[in-house]
């Protein structure tokens, strides 16, 4: 067996296939986000970031900045261990609490990462559950099918957003099995939402659990941040609530919320939250002062929602494929894994503005695209500067533009 071959054919694999990702080598400017340095082949450069999940430019805020760094000159830079081994500090201890508040709920489980709370979360539950379902959304992220898979229980993949067909399997399924839909509220590749308050009437109607990820909605919707639940006055019709750290609130790390028993039998059954290191104090510290800043002040959100708006109706009018979602997600369509990789390129390089390309498995084939990001710190310059540089990009690459130009949402 050679083994290095394998490895390079694998490799090799993903480069015909115009699926290689190459990572673009930047440095974040606290206090001038979302400008960045890009340590390019050619030398060292500033760009415009416009991919970011750091999505309100609370990686910077002061606040938040300020409770790392006094927590870390405090407590050090490490949690010393598992949280069932030392590393239960008590920044993570009055994180849980912030989060169980901002969602109305009992508890809050804080893991390493939104990736593990959604994988572990769900595979943990559904073995917890005798003999469940897990009925998942078509489009739900890749932690969440893992969570699934690692659950090892019987799966049914409704139709993406289709109540119709979710409502044929609960049906079939009936009301005395153990039931669990498990899906998010934005779907972070076109930027459309689940119909939460539907979802909610089959799961009662039909006596499931509902799991909902609200990944790229915590901090962004809802009058204190609570996600597009909160917004739609659902968040306490759903049983748990699963959150990132590292987008809207700039830090790192996931968390589940739910009533105590539920959260407590998570803690007590997951591998992936009782083999792993907690997060630091001070990650825990930032953490926590952008929710809580978050809960008060809607300045940032309101910025956000203007600016992405103020991107869609210029690209739109540009003629360029925008894909007009409800939220703050901005997806431009190429359709080609090749010339997407190349027109991030051309971005890059002629136009210092970075957007990573998104390929294959993260979307279907032939739906390649650039997946924008607007914060509250992409102001009409840049908004101009972006629009101008896709442009050139498009002609350039010989890209369709869209025969008619539609309004923005």
């Amino acid at each position: 067996m050679n083994y290095a071959a394998v490895f390079e054919d694998a490799l090799e694999a993903l480069k015909r296939e115009k699926r290689y990702r190459v990572f673009a080598d930047i440095e974040r400017i606290a206090g001038r986000f979302p400008h960045a340095l890009w340590r390019s082949p050619a030398g060292t450069r500033e760009i415009v970031v416009w991919c970011s999940n750091d999505y309100l430019g609370m990686g910077q805020h002061p606040g938040s900045i300020d409770a790392m760094v006094s927590a870390a000159r405090t407590f050090g830079v490490g949690a010393g261990g598992t949280r069932n081994i030392s590393g239960n500090s008590h920044q993570i201890v009055t994180l849980e609490d912030e989060l169980a508040d901002l969602h109305g709920k009992q508890a809050a489980l804080v893991f390493t990462s939104g990736y593990v709370s959604n994988q572990t979360g769900i595979a943990t539950l559904g073995k917890l559950l005798p003999d469940a379902l897990i009925l998942s959304d078509q489009l739900n992220h890749n932690s969440m099918i893992e969570g699934v898979r690692q659950s090892g229980r019987e799966k049914a993949v409704f139709r993406h957003n289709d109540m119709e067909h979710l409502e044929d399997l609960l049906r079939a399924t009936g009301k005395e099995r153990a039931k669990l839909i498990a899906f998010e509220s934005v779907y972070s590749m076109d930027g459309d939402i689940a119909p939460i308050g539907r979802i909610c009437d089959l799961a009662e109607r039909y006596n499931a659990m509902t799991y909902i990820d609200e990944v790229h909605a915590v901090g962004m919707y809802g009058p204190r941040g609570g996600g597009v639940a909160e917004r739609d006055g659902e968040m306490g019709r759903i049983d748990v609530i699963e959150g990132t750290l590292a987008k809207a609130y700039g830090a790192l790390g996931g968390y589940i919320a739910a009533n105590a028993a539920i959260v407590d039998a998570v803690r007590s059954h997951a591998p992936g939250f009782i083999f792993t290191s907690a997060l630091p104090p001070a990650v825990a510290a930032a953490a926590q002062a952008s929710v809580r800043h978050l809960k008060t002040s809607p300045r940032e959100r309101a910025a956000q929602q203007a600016n992405a708006a103020k991107t869609k109706a210029a690209l739109v009018r540009a003629g360029l494929p925008v894909v007009v979602s409800p939220t703050h997600i901005v997806p431009v369509i190429v359709g080609d894994a090749e010339r997407c990789k190349a027109a991030s390129d051309l971005l890059l390089a002629d136009h210092g503005i970075y957007i990573q390309p998104i390929n294959y498995p993260t979307v279907p084939r032939g739906t390649e695209r650039l997946r924008i990001t607007p914060t509250p710190f992409h102001d009409d310059a840049l908004i101009a500067g972006l629009t101008t540089a896709l442009v050139a990009v498009w002609r350039r690459l010989a890209l369709p533009f869209q025969v008619r130009a539609q309004a923005a949402e």
